[in-house]
């Protein structure tokens, strides 16, 4: 099967051609893909180089499946064309996210919803995906009436210039480009993405629209602050979900424990919980610090930690990916 990355030579979308690698994704043909500036250079996939096209030669190319990870304005001005072409996009910009025509889409929770004739398909903000994943198994038995999350996400969410900015300053360089308004090592910034005229970011805003339209639940309250930290593993979440019904904690193991994707890591004694160090490089999302907040009923306190170029990326969208193929959900003519 021909697959084109769109963005092939960034941060998400190197994780991208990995986690292709990794998980052994039927790839006949790859199609790397990127800005006028890196056309001819080189990508390494499964220990052959090649060479990067432009955005005309891979619609020319007629790959099954484009995976996007370059940026808004490009999603808005190509991924078009690339359907048009009968090309299925699985995008990872925030550009169709909150598109009423177009799914978004985390695989535990809604692939089922897709068809043939979703060609756009978005993937969710990075520190969502780890909250929903979390989440639906918790709404399916309890009924979520309310959540607060605070997020401490890894300079790895802005890109490569953001995690050059980090590495300058610990080294004392002052040559390096910096992509934040304030110095971020031995910092943390209250700030991600722009501020919106209600006080809250971008990304904040994100959080609470997203999780209503992948649980596809309107009345479930989020209300978010989302915090940049000097790290590179993954983002991590301190989040309180107050319930409809009552909860046993023994229950919330068990139902987390029997989670697609989820991994529990949960035990104080011995100093062991999710960290972005021990869940850099990894797939699956991890909670712990599981505990029920005593100042409300029906109120439960989690942790939850997963890489953001990974799960909060490449990996969901190459989770995406695999089930169209697996559901035969591209057009056979395009399976070449």
């Amino acid at each position: 099967m021909k697959i084109a990355v769109v963005g092939a030579t960034g941060l998400v979308g190197s994780e991208i051609l990995k986690v292709l690698e990794e998980r052994n994704f039927p790839v006949t043909e790859l199609i790397p893909v990127a800005s006028e500036r890196s056309v001819g250079k080189q990508v390494t996939f499964k220990g052959k180089q090649y060479t990067i096209v432009s955005f005309e030669d891979a619609i020319a190319a007629k790959p099954a499946i484009a995976i996007f990870s370059a940026g808004g304005g490009t999603s808005l001005e190509l991924a078009p064309k690339f359907a048009e072409a009968g090309i299925t996009v699985v995008d990872n910009s925030s550009a169709w996210r909150m598109d009423p025509t177009k799914k978004l889409v985390v695989p535990e929770i809604n692939a089922y919803t897709l068809t043939k004739e979703d060609k756009i398909i978005a993937n969710p903000n990075c520190s969502t995906i780890q909250m929903v994943v979390v989440l639906n198994p918790l709404h399916k038995r309890y009924g979520i009436k309310r959540v607060v999350v605070s997020t401490y996400q890894s300079v790895t969410g802005t890109g490569k210039a953001a995690v050059d900015q980090l590495f300058a300053e610990r080294t004392g360089d002052t040559s390096v480009a910096k992509v934040y308004p304030h110095p971020i090592d031995l910092n943390v910034l209250p700030h991600i993405d722009v501020f919106l005229d209600n006080g809250y970011t971008k990304e904040e805003m994100k959080m609470t629209n997203e999780t209503k339209k992948i649980m596809m639940d309107d009345n479930i309250a989020v209300t978010a602050t989302t915090v940049r930290i000097p790290t590179i593993g993954g983002h991590s979440e301190a989040v309180n979900i107050e319930f409809e019904n009552e909860f046993e904690l023994s229950e919330i193991y068990e139902i987390l424990g029997q989670a697609e994707g989820v991994v529990i890591q949960d035990d104080p004694k011995n100093k062991i919980y999710p960290m972005p160090l021990t869940a850099h490089g990894k797939d699956e999302t991890f909670v712990g610090r599981i505990r029920r907040d005593e100042s409300q009923p029906k109120t439960l306190n989690l942790w939850i930690v997963a890489d953001n170029l990974r799960k909060g990326a490449a990996t969901n969208a190459v989770q995406i990916a695999e089930y169209l193929v697996k559901h035969n959900l591209v057009e056979e003519a395009e399976l070449v």
